[in-house]
């Protein structure tokens, strides 16, 4: 049971990352756009896809399950803090305390570790 529960964990934890960076390729201009507009440089936008890509692709397979959740939880917080902290608007404190959730499902992951079903466990880490 646990190894399903952690899988299933992994899995949809990632999953909001994967399909977050797959857009930001289909939207590049406008993702850029966005990040000026709020002060941040449009050129750490490769970054952004290969955080959330490669961090999902590594939570869903298991390998260096612990560095990519706490990555991914550093990342929700910073962008929590960046894009989401007018809380006069509603929407915006709602957005902020899902990524304070997502992040803080992401260090339980990393704290409990990837489970029976991943490259981590398979390595012997």
């Amino acid at each position: 049971m646990e190894k399903i529960t952690l899988l299933t964990g992994r899995v949809l934890l990632a999953q909001l990352f994967l399909l977050a960076g797959i857009s930001k390729i289909g939207a590049y201009a406008g993702t850029q756009g966005y990040m000026e507009n709020t002060g941040v440089p449009g050129a750490l936008l490769p970054l952004v896809i290969l955080t959330e890509i490669g961090g999902a692709l590594a939570l869903i397979v298991g390998w260096q399950t612990r560095w990519a959740a706490i990555a991914l939880a550093g990342f929700s917080i910073l962008s929590a803090l960046m894009f989401h902290t007018n809380f006069n608007d509603q929407i915006q404190m709602i957005m902020f305390m899902k990524n304070g959730a997502i992040a803080g499902g992401l260090l339980v992951l990393a704290a409990a570790g990837p489970g029976g079903l991943s490259l981590d466990h398979r390595r012997g880490r």
